[in-house]
């Protein structure tokens, strides 16, 4: 005889576990109970429904209740609630939400698929507020699309800047909703740093998007109608959408006494199993390792909570299947552009103390001779000794994914920025370069290592400016009227070597061009006659990013 085996949740992480199970296992009882009535369903496509991207809400159901449970001989009880665990007894309390009857279920396993529930924080004004939304199910989906097509809103607030934040601006502002983003931080996107996240900004502006950055909301008024700031600052909004960050839900877990961090996520081992060995849970709801440092974290993704599922199963059926971590690859779109990442971000390294170093490249998309190739800003993080990889992010509108899927599947692989430069990719002018953005990244980040160049950052060029350093804008005069930094002299690369009697021989020079390649040559040129001499890591481009042009 099978087992018999619960799941709490479905969506992602639970229908993969209950699909793995059956295929692994045909005698076993499987019993997937849904608060809900969707049990798997596009949650990262709600907001492009809403936007009418996608044109028919049933494309967003990727498993209905009959085809679930034909498919995989699945017990799915939709519109169920699981409210308590009795773990010494081995069985849950359930709820049929449908009928309000209560009953008790026995177990072999249980795994706890709960997912996570948006923040909502008790701010004044807000329970009044009949115009506030936030984003998880259906349901919301549902509640967000009518209100647009009754309301016709013209002008929205979205309160925090993560991913579905933005989404959710595009969306909106392309039917025509006038959009403000509110974030408490100084910049969106949280996994970028911050001269990439300005990438970000400047654009949402550019699509019409009125954005307040280091500012959070005070209190509602008027019904919603109006918002304070914390600056004090009024915003008057017809519907207003909260954006603001997931909490694990852990209710169960916690009124059960299994182990759960400060942050609320439960702790799982390896073998993403609880506290108790016969319990596991997986998704939103639980920390996990970060996968480079392996440190504790919570990473709220798709497709490490499908993987968790599969594990699971396997790990049920004696496979010895163990989790290595969560790598946090993820990606956007914010309106013409694609914003990705993976691995850690440097604001990440320098909380944990891990020593580093950064690089930032502007290549184009495919090779520059054939139409539509794009400018893609890339930033590579590695140790300055080892090369090791420690993450990347991108912004651009093309090509983005594709590099950081590369860069995220180098360090799954362990391969270091020296072998960045001999990765083979395919190649075809409308596709890349013969010298693709990822072997180019390489070349950059070894050069550095094997001492060919030394590199300042953006953020120490203005200091270092206003304390007297000399810095060489290696470009062309015509370049410098698109804006240029301060305190620099001009001196064309093609004239530089003429012009070395000219330049102090007992201080370190600074070099600057656009994007840090002409940069990288006058450097080379100043080191062979004797200078010291450093290159602005990714040049004018990556410095205006942050200090616009005036």
């Amino acid at each position: 005889m099978g087992n018999k085996i619960i799941i709490v949740g479905g969506v992602a992480g639970g229908a993969s576990a209950a699909a793995r199970l059956r295929r692994l296992d045909e005698r076993s009882s499987i019993i997937l109970v849904e608060r809900g009535e969707y049990i798997s369903f596009a949650n990262c496509g709600l907001p492009y429904y809403i936007g009418e991207t996608i044109q028919e809400r049933s494309k967003l159901l990727v498993q209905t209740v009959p085809g679930l449970s034909s498919r995989y001989q699945l017990d799915v009880r939709n519109l169920s609630e699981v409210t308590s665990i009795q773990r010494e007894e081995k069985q849950v309390t359930i709820k049929n939400l449908r009928t309000g009857d209560i009953y008790t279920e026995s177990y072999d396993y249980l795994i706890l698929s709960p997912g996570a529930k948006p923040m909502v924080p008790d701010i004044p004004g807000l329970s009044e507020s009949r115009n506030v939304f936030t984003l998880r199910n259906i349901p919301d989906t549902d509640r967000i699309k009518q209100y647009i097509e009754k309301k016709k809103p013209k002008q929205a607030v979205i309160v925090g800047g993560g991913f579905i934040g933005l989404e959710m601006a595009e969306n909106l502002a392309e039917q025509g909703i006038q959009v403000t983003l509110i974030e408490m931080a100084n910049q969106v996107m949280a996994p970028l740093d911050y001269e990439m996240a300005s990438i970000v900004h400047s654009h949402l502006m550019e699509q019409g998007v009125r954005l307040i950055l280091e500012d959070g909301v005070r209190a509602f008024h008027d019904g919603g109608s109006r918002i304070e700031l914390s600056s004090g600052q009024l915003v008057s909004t017809d519907m207003t959408f909260l954006s603001i960050g997931v909490r694990p839900e852990n209710v169960l877990a916690v009124e059960s006494g299994l182990q759960v961090n400060e942050r609320g996520g439960i702790r799982v081992n390896a073998h993403m199993q609880t506290s108790d060995p016969h319990i596991y849970a997986i998704g939103d709801a639980i920390e996990v390792n970060d996968y480079i440092h392996q440190s504790p974290a919570i990473i709220p993704l798709a497709g490490p909570a499908n993987r968790q599922g599969r594990l699971v199963a396997d790990h049920i059926y004696g496979k010895s299947s163990s989790y290595k971590g969560t790598l946090g690859s993820s990606i956007a779109k914010v309106f013409e552009l694609t914003v990705a990442a993976t691995g850690s971000n440097e604001k990440r390294l320098k909380q944990m103390k891990i020593p580093y170093q950064a690089i930032h490249i502007h290549p184009l998309s495919h090779a520059g001779y054939y139409p539509g190739a794009y400018p893609i800003s890339l930033k590579l993080l590695f140790h300055p000794e080892s090369g090791q990889i420690y993450g990347a992010q991108a912004v651009g509108a093309d090509g983005v994914d594709k590099r950081i899927d590369v860069i995220a599947t180098a360090i799954k692989g362990n391969l270091n920025v020296w072998d960045l430069t001999e990765v083979e990719l395919s190649y075809a002018p409308p596709y890349s370069s013969a010298k693709d953005p990822i072997n180019y990244a390489g070349y950059v980040a070894s050069n550095i290592l094997d001492g060919l160049v030394e590199t300042v950052q953006w953020f120490e060029m203005n200091d270092l400016v206003s304390s007297g350093a000399t810095l060489i804008d290696v470009r062309e005069p015509s370049e410098r009227g698109a804006g240029y930094i301060e305190g620099s002299i001009n001196i064309p690369l093609n004239d530089l070597r003429s012009r070395l009697k000219d330049l102090p021989q007992n201080e370190t020079l600074y070099v600057t061009c656009q994007v840090g390649l002409r940069g990288y040559l006058a450097a080379r040129i100043l080191t062979e006659h004797g200078f010291r001499v450093k290159n602005l890591d990714g040049g004018w481009k990556t410095y205006a990013s942050v200090y616009k042009p005036s």
